[in-house]
């Protein structure tokens, strides 16, 4: 599919546009002005049932699965009802504009609709809801735009189902090539080409996308807080800082299988023994040096109940607030793996699969949002400024635009959980915060 053009009109992502909200009344035809109300809440429960598991009841959203096909039919939905140009990059993700995409300087803003694993309901769908809800504020207000505006779902950010985090952000970027694309697979074996021409998206088209990113003068994404430091502060709204380095490694314990129910524990090379070691081992260096580490994922060989493992594969996700405090985690960890290992007769492979480095978000851009938002929020004091372990688009876009983004009060703390949460004043208080920097940015 040819870079700027949307999916034939077979596709999950051509919905037609509903001619009713949620609660039976009639929307504004595309083009009309946007009536002012509670459209946050509206579109939230709309989209709220979306890929959500009965059982666990939290996101199975994987990229270019169905849920994540209804969750970008939605967009489309939301985009053409408020009279946007709708289209979808050669990567897959999806843009809805306001004013001329190819005019240049460009205001985007946006985050993601896909999750983990049984994620919760506001990490990158809040950001994305956020955004056309605050649209809806500025038409309310009878704003002039001056630049264009966008509103944007990259695709595939949570990297739940080919491995790689922030896969549509990253082809853009260049920070992804082509060929490491197409060797993307899932746990069925099914490659990104394949799962995007499942979809009826052209796997061919993929690629950097320089002359797009170049149209963009600036990138603010809201989200949520991964953690609790605005319930710390108060503070419904915070403005980020920068992202900590942080990757992911795969450890691979490799012993021999046998049986457990006749093979002496003298006798056995079992690899899951190491493995607990070393997640025992993650721990103890992440408490030494201050940093984050998490054996979070595990895949067993053969994986019998009545079996000692010959494979224990295990995938550690380390983070810490500078370069040289995460190189001194990780080291210790594999050091501990490969002591563990060596007694025990377990060969050990250690490759790194990601690596993000330290995300410094533009100074510029980040102290005039704080200007912007200084003194207009509920407590009538200065937006705080933190950092955040998590990854975002924005912090892969950062290397190419200006980017800036904007936490939302989390009272837990707990993400990629359905526990996650953020409360109905703090969502709105973020869509007020959005609204006032697109106004700041992007209009007269």
């Amino acid at each position: 599919m040819p870079t700027g053009t949307t999916p034939n009109s077979t596709t999950p992502n051509s919905t037609t546009p509903n001619s009713t909200t949620p609660n039976g009344t009639a929307e504004s035809t595309p083009g009309a002005p946007w009536r002012r109300g509670d459209s946050f809440l509206s579109m939230w429960r709309e989209l709220a049932p979306v890929g959500r598991h009965p059982d666990s009841g939290g996101y199975r959203r994987y990229a270019w699965s169905a849920a994540d096909l209804d969750c970008r039919a939605w967009f489309r939905t939301q985009a053409e009802a408020r009279g946007l140009t709708y289209e979808v990059d050669r990567n897959g993700n999806q843009w809805a504009w306001l004013g001329d995409p190819l005019a240049g300087d460009a205001v985007v803003t946006g985050s993601h609709l896909d999750s983990v694993p049984d994620g919760g309901a506001f990490d990158g769908p809040l950001g994305v809801v956020s955004s056309f809800a605050a649209l809806d504020e500025l038409r309310s207000r009878g704003v002039a735009f001056t630049r264009p505006l966008a509103i944007t779902n990259f695709g595939d950010e949570e990297g739940a189902r080919f491995g790689l985090a922030c896969v549509g952000s990253r082809l853009a970027a260049g920070q992804l090539t082509v060929a490491d694309a197409r060797r993307l697979r899932d746990a069925d074996g099914i490659s990104l080409p394949a799962a995007m021409e499942s979809a009826e998206y052209d796997p061919e088209a993929i690629g950097p996308d320089p002359e797009r990113l170049a149209r963009i003068g600036a990138f603010v994404e809201l989200h949520v807080e991964q953690g609790r430091a605005l319930d710390l502060t108060g503070d419904p709204v915070g403005i980020a800082s920068a992202i900590w380095p942080h990757g992911r490694w795969r450890f691979d314990f490799r012993g021999e299988a046998n049986h457990a129910g006749t093979t002496r524990l003298a006798d056995r090379r079992d690899p899951m023994l190491t493995y607990a070691e070393t997640v025992l081992a993650a721990r103890r260096e992440a408490e030494v040096t201050g940093a984050l580490a998490t054996f979070g994922k595990i895949a067993v060989e053969p994986n019998g109940v009545n079996a000692i493992p010959s494979l224990v594969r295990g995938w550690l996700d380390s983070r810490a607030a500078d370069q040289a405090t995460l190189d001194a985690v990780v080291t210790g960890i594999e050091r501990a793996a490969r002591r563990h290992a060596e007694r025990a007769g377990i060969d050990l492979d250690v490759v790194r699969e990601s690596f993000t480095p330290v995300v410094e978000f533009e100074h510029a851009l980040r102290d005039k949002l704080a200007r912007i938002l200084e003194g207009t929020g509920d407590t009538g004091r200065p937006v705080p400024v933190l950092g955040t372990g998590a990854g975002h688009d924005a912090g892969i876009l950062s290397a190419s635009v200006p980017t800036a983004m904007l936490f939302v009060r989390n009272p837990t703390g707990i993400s990629h959980s359905p526990a996650e949460h953020a409360a109905e004043d703090d969502c709105t208080a973020g869509v007020r915060a959005l609204a006032d920097v697109l106004e700041g940015l992007a209009c007269s």
